[in-house]
């Protein structure tokens, strides 16, 4: 089960009807402000020459949200065959992972040095999870990453490799993800992704608004961490 690390000392804000998505600025990455955030609505990504610095860390909670039900996933034929190809493993290779998908080439990356770090402290402390699409050869493939907390699975970014495997191996990642989070047959689990993109549209991720998501987060809190997440031995 997770380690609880010590409490933020940061009084974070609880985003309102009519806020900007950038809610706040400033905190840390400590573990403890990490959690506190998630279970707020919010999460962190830093923006780059905000009021003339180069760079700032910013707390974010999009209105609207975007989020991927469980029951509405899409899996078209492609995809249903890729995920024949690849086997799925959870947390061998969350260093990997991230790295992956902090790679400075990739358009808009936003994953710094310092919240790889702070992401890994989670990591080793059993919160934030990878879940990895490897091929038979033993190549990792392609992957996602995200903090666990209850029912909720808050989703940061995913990858995949640029070699012969295309783009499925990220896809195949989160089919598994979304199986992962099924498997018990708990209601109210919520698979957060932040923002919908077109890219994640077509895979059935909807937007809701602050509300609903302040709403089903509440719900999804409550819930114990699906078995495939709460087994995993810490570090």
């Amino acid at each position: 089960m997770p380690v609880d690390p010590p409490p933020t000392r940061w009084d974070l804000p609880i985003a309102q009807p009519g806020n900007d998505d950038l809610i706040a600025i400033g905190a840390d990455l400590e573990p403890g402000t990490l959690l506190a955030a998630y279970r707020s609505g919010l999460f962190p990504m830093p923006v780059d020459r905000l009021f003339g610095r180069a760079s700032e860390l910013a707390w974010w909670s999009p209105d609207p949200r975007g989020v991927l039900p469980l029951g509405g996933i899409r899996i078209p034929r492609s995809l249903r065959q890729a995920c024949r190809r690849f086997e799925i493993r959870i947390d061998t290779a969350f260093d990997e992972v991230i790295t992956a998908c902090a790679d400075p080439d990739r358009p808009g990356a936003w994953i710094t040095g310092q919240v790889q770090a702070a992401y890994r402290r989670l990591h080793r402390l059993g919160w934030a999870h990878s879940v990895e699409a490897w091929t038979p050869e033993g190549d990792l493939a392609g992957g996602l990453y995200g903090v666990a907390i209850g029912g909720l699975f808050a989703g940061e970014s995913m990858f995949h490799a640029r070699q012969r495997w295309g783009r499925d191996a990220s896809k195949v990642a989160l089919v598994a993800l979304v199986e992962m989070l099924r498997a018990d047959g708990a209601s109210g689990r919520l698979l957060d992704v932040q923002w919908g993109t077109p890219h994640l549209t077509s895979l059935g991720v909807v937007e809701i608004s602050r509300q609903e998501y302040l709403s089903r987060l509440r719900t999804a809190l409550r819930l114990e961490l699906p078995p495939a997440l709460s087994t995993r031995p810490v570090p």
